[in-house]
Formats: C-alpha cells, structure tokens, sequence
C-alpha cells in the first residue's frame, strides 16, 4: 500500500497531478480543495495517498490532509458511492463543510454536488454521522491560491475548468454556466474553485 508520497511538483492538470519521487513520476487524481492548495510546479509537495486496486487499473488519490483522506475512505464505503463521487464530494466542500451538513442533517446542500441525489444525501449523512460521532474539525490552514503558476492563456484556463468540472460529474452546458462571468485572469485551479463554491451557494 502507498500511504504517502512526497517529491517535485510535475504536473497540474485537474483533476491530476505528477509527483516525480526520485526519478518515477506518479500520477494521482485529487480533490479540488487539494489542488487550489498545491505550491506552483517544481516545488516539493507530500501528498497522503490512497491507492485503489481495480481489474484495469491501478489508481492513486491524493490528498493535502489526512482528514481529507480519511474521509474519502469512509465515502468509498457507502452504498453506491465509488471514488469518482467520493472525490467530487470533496471537491465541492471541504471536510468540514461536509461534517457540518452531516450534523445539521443538510440534505438539500449535499444534492447541489453533482450524482448527489436525495437518497444519497440521506444514507450520506446517516452513515458519516455513524462512522465519525467525534469529529472535531481538521484544524487545516487555509487554502492558498496559486495566482502564479499556470502560464496558460485565458481560454486555455477556462477549457480545463470545463473539462475538469465535467470530469467530476457535472454535464457539460452546467459546466460551462458554473464558469460564465468569472473573473477572466484566473488560473484553471481558481476558476474551478470559484465556479464550486458558487454552485454551492445555490
């Protein structure tokens, strides 16, 4: 099992990224509040991992904090929730935000993420109350946006938001309205971010 990865900052390309850990470059799918934090590329970057074991494939996921890990695997868990979903649940809020609709049985927030329906919200939060009765907060830093790092053009930007707001789950034309009339100078990470947070602002 790979518990943890730490080395250079390849790649950025959401919902993916490359490590290169001495000289072998892993590549690994995170969530959007991971990514927004992530430093600019060829910087060092430590990653908590869970690794995925499919016929096909083998998948990493890779993860800022180890709260958001060990959330994620608790979401795997459940009845009809795979690692795709998993993940864009935690692209849509943080783990906090997601405990804090667990606690206050918010079903109609968790059904603004995408393949989140009605029922799924409420076996979501049954279950996650079941398997974190304690949580208290991740006590994580704030997410810091790197402003910076993406010499990509505007369209460029905005054609990778799409793509990865889609792979998340969400249809192409709700894709492409979550990201109409945002700010124009954004790098990809931050317009997805700010096209999740106003799709969760209703």
């Amino acid at each position: 099992m790979i518990g943890r990865l730490r080395g250079q900052l390849l790649e950025k390309l959401p919902p993916w990224v490359v490590i290169d850990v001495n000289g072998v470059g892993y590549e690994l799918e995170a969530s959007m509040n991971t990514l927004v934090a992530l430093p600019a590329l060829g910087e060092t970057v430590s990653l908590y991992t869970h690794l995925s074991v499919r016929d096909d494939a083998h998948l990493l996921y890779g993860f800022l904090r180890e709260h958001e890990r060990a959330l994620f695997r608790a979401l795997i868990k459940v009845n009809g929730v795979g690692p795709k979903l998993a993940l864009a649940i935690l692209s849509g809020m943080d783990e906090d935000a997601f405990m804090r609709c667990v606690r206050d049985d918010d079903s109609k927030t968790l059904t603004r993420l995408p393949g989140v329906g009605k029922k799924t919200a409420e076996r979501l939060i049954i279950e996650m109350r079941d398997r974190f009765p304690d949580w208290n907060g991740a006590n994580h830093a704030p997410l810091a946006l790197e402003g910076t790092a993406n010499a990509a053009s505007t369209r460029d930007a905005l054609a990778d938001a799409e793509s990865a707001l889609v792979s998340l789950g969400y249809k192409p034309t709700e894709a492409a309205k979550m990201l109409t009339g945002l700010e124009q100078d954004q790098t990809t990470e931050e317009l997805i971010k700010a096209a999740l947070s106003r799709r969760m602002a209703g």
